[in-house]
């Protein structure tokens, strides 16, 4: 049983930060932020889970199966990720390309401590063996306002290599291509991966960085141990709010313009771009074909197609597709049944997985995974984990990834730019 204890907080911007210190103290640490964006869809403005009452850990085939034993045995909120090669649990696939990070597939705990923000009322569900620690946790919070830490303030020596170089890039994408006019395929989400070797980084810093400069409705900040996710997601994978299911898969790309006029063009072009188009409305369909799954007969709907929205750094074209499902179903099994996300994926998505994974370079692990949670009431909701660094400190591994849809009007050097469009924000905060 949790105490639910609420306090009004004026200025929330830096109760955020002071809060995020605080968590540090922790072995493990999940904090979602919206940074203000708010749809219909919406539950808070942000949301920590500190300090694993219980946990579970593995990377066994059957990890579907021991999660939704956890959940259900739980009966609590859990907090945790679900790794992309999570894939080979869900289908006949396997993944031997390079990991240094090496991330355990899925994890996944129980909070002792869940620190939820609505505007500006900051509630603690603590579990009752710590609910006395409510008070004096509010008090250190508010004091842990501090600046920036210092030890590492030499990040400007980080060295960003790439696993493959633009060549390489442009023939890989002219395989998938070759695939593609073959008929194997429609389409497929093409990753690189970015890294730095024998490096430091003070992830926190970094992470409130990142987030300052993209402010994405999916942020997320997770640390397990010695490995940290730093997440500026603009996108939702799935969501379950009752007895409805929402996914709100992305694709289509555009830069951001400093001039008003020139950005409302940007926006145009993206909203018209037959390319675009056709990759947002093919992953709509696959998304539509794994809802279907859990679903009710007739109850999966697209209730917005191919809307472009705005963010800090780029223009966005995002679907919205809901279900209805039934009140007895397994909330693991819905994810199973849709996972990995049909946006970094492709169609169809077998085909496009063992394909991906024939021409990318590196395993993904938790890039294009997902990060989220449960709630007591059976209740979820996951993000797609991009605009992402992943750092192992003891492994002093720095990595992130970007990718793009390959589609048979696709051009390798327009592709190219798309992830370096990508890539910007990591690269800003990780080079100075």
């Amino acid at each position: 049983m949790r105490k639910k204890v609420s306090f009004t907080v004026p200025d929330i911007v830096s109760f955020k930060q002071s809060l995020l210190h605080w968590s540090q103290q922790y072995y493990e640490v999940v904090w979602l932020d919206s940074n203000g964006h708010r749809s219909k869809y919406s539950s808070f403005d942000g949301m920590l889970a500190v300090d694993a009452l219980t946990s579970v850990v593995t990377d066994t085939t059957n990890a579907f199966e021991d999660l939704s034993n956890y959940q259900k045995n739980t009966k609590d909120w859990i907090f945790g990720y679900l790794s992309y090669d999570l894939k080979n649990d869900t289908e006949l696939l396997s993944s031997s390309n390079a990991d240094s990070l090496n991330f355990p597939e899925l994890f996944f705990f129980q909070p002792k401590k869940l620190i939820e923000i609505k505007e500006t009322t900051v509630s603690f569900h603590y579990l009752n063996m710590v609910a006395d620690e409510i008070e004096e946790d509010f008090k250190n919070i508010l004091e842990a306002t501090r600046p920036f830490p210092t030890e590492l303030e030499n990040q400007s020596d980080i060295r960003i290599k790439l696993r493959i170089f633009k060549d390489e890039y442009f023939s890989r994408v002219n395989k998938m291509l070759n695939h593609i006019h073959r008929g194997d395929i429609y389409e497929a989400n093409f990753c690189q991966e970015f890294y730095a070797e024998n490096t430091e980084i003070d992830a926190l810093k970094t992470y409130l960085k990142l987030n300052s400069i993209t402010r994405a409705p999916f942020s997320a900040f997770l640390k397990i141990n010695d490995k940290y996710l730093l997440s500026s997601s603009p996108e939702r994978y799935i969501k379950k709010l009752g007895d409805k299911v929402i996914s709100q898969p992305i694709k289509g790309t555009a830069k951001r313009s400093l001039d008003s006029i020139e950005d409302q063009l940007l926006v145009t072009a993206l909203e018209k771009d037959e390319k675009e188009r056709a990759e947002n409305i093919m992953i709509v369909d696959l998304v539509r074909n794994d809802l279907s799954k859990s679903a009710l007969k007739g109850s999966v709907k697209v209730e917005e197609l191919c809307k472009v929205y705005s963010f800090d750094q780029v223009h966005q074209m995002i679907s919205t597709v809901t279900a209805e499902v039934s009140s007895t179903k397994n909330p693991v099994d819905i994810i199973k049944e849709t996972f990995p996300m049909g946006s970094m994926t492709g169609a169809p998505k077998v085909s496009a997985m063992r394909i991906i994974e024939e021409l990318e370079a590196s395993k993904r692990g938790l890039y294009s995974g997902t990060v989220g949670y449960f709630s007591p009431e059976n209740d979820f909701d996951f993000n797609v984990v991009i605009r992402s660094i992943l750092y192992n400190k003891t492994a002093q591994y720095v990595s992130f990834s970007v990718g793009s849809a390959i589609t048979a009007k696709a051009i390798p050097e327009k592709e190219y730019e798309e992830c370096l469009l990508k890539a910007k924000a990591m690269r800003q905060v990780l080079e100075n």
